[in-house]
């Protein structure tokens, strides 16, 4: 998995109470893009994330 900062990673699993989570990649720690990612949420809870099996990077949209 790559990423880069302004990506959106969406979670599939128990970390939210209807089982997924989307938030923005702020930080990339990883070698070549790689994880891990620190991650800020909607209600600006900032996690450091080891993407799963379960989990999808959204490129950033670019700017028009």
């Amino acid at each position: 998995m790559r990423a880069n900062v302004g990506d959106h990673v969406h979670t599939h699993g128990v970390t939210s109470s209807d089982g997924q989570d989307v938030g923005e990649i702020i930080e990339v720690r990883g070698a070549r893009n790689g994880p891990p990612y620190l991650v800020r949420f909607p209600d600006g809870e900032e996690r450091l994330i080891h993407p799963g099996p379960n989990t999808v990077v959204e490129p950033r949209r670019p700017v028009e």
